[in-house]
């Protein structure tokens, strides 16, 4: 029951072999996990086109793991509405990392870079896809929008007064907004949750502060 996705290299008598190779009488064939850190930018023998960048799609069954990546700043794309079919084909068409509970999607051929998510925990479910991943700070931390995912983008404060809170407008400076939903961000008391989170993560990490 294991996704190919989990596999990190197959041996047939002490011989790297493909996902392809033949089961021969006879033959001893070992199957090895991925080891971690898995770095997705380097090829291998099971996976010799590595993905352009880092970039994950999220399934529904761990769907707050989005919005934790994407506070982050790392890229992961969300829709909920989609089903497992659509899911994989997104995956291998934008060339994302596909992170799910459900071993069935993760078992589709055309899934190529996948992980099966462990922890049910949203905190303890980013832990592991940064660790397996290899990733750590620094973190571009607000740079992307927790609801759509896009690049956040410098915006006047003047272009944007009329949509701003009497205390927002006399302390906050500094903003950005979402070019899809134009929702707007600044250095509130979000930014001071955001940090203490981040400092978790860094020791939870063992990268310091």
């Amino acid at each position: 029951g294991v996704p190919h996705t989990e596999v990190g290299g197959i041996e047939c008598d002490g011989r790297a072999v493909g996902f392809g190779h033949p089961l021969e009488p006879g033959r001893r064939v070992d199957i090895r996990p991925v080891p971690a850190p898995f770095d997705v930018l380097r090829p291998s023998p099971l996976r010799p086109e590595p993905l352009p960048r880092v970039a994950f799609l999220v399934d529904a069954n761990v769907g707050r793991l989005a919005g934790l990546l994407r506070a982050l700043g790392i890229d992961a794309a969300y829709d909920p509405s989609l089903d497992d079919a659509s899911l994989a084909e997104l995956a291998a068409r934008d060339r994302r990392i596909l992170l799910s509970r459900d071993r069935l999607l993760l078992k589709r051929g055309i899934v190529v870079y996948g992980r099966l998510i462990r922890s049910q925990e949203p905190q303890r479910q980013l832990l592991e896809v940064l660790r397996f991943f290899g990733l750590g700070p620094p973190f571009a931390v607000f740079t992307r929008c927790l609801h759509c995912n896009d690049p956040l983008e410098d915006v006047p404060k003047a272009e944007i007064m009329d949509r701003l809170l009497p205390l927002t407008k006399q302390y906050y400076a500094d903003f950005r907004r979402c070019p899809r939903c134009e929702r707007v961000y600044w250095a509130g008391s979000h930014h001071e949750r955001m940090r203490e989170r981040v400092e978790w993560i860094c020791r939870e990490l063992g990268e310091g502060d």
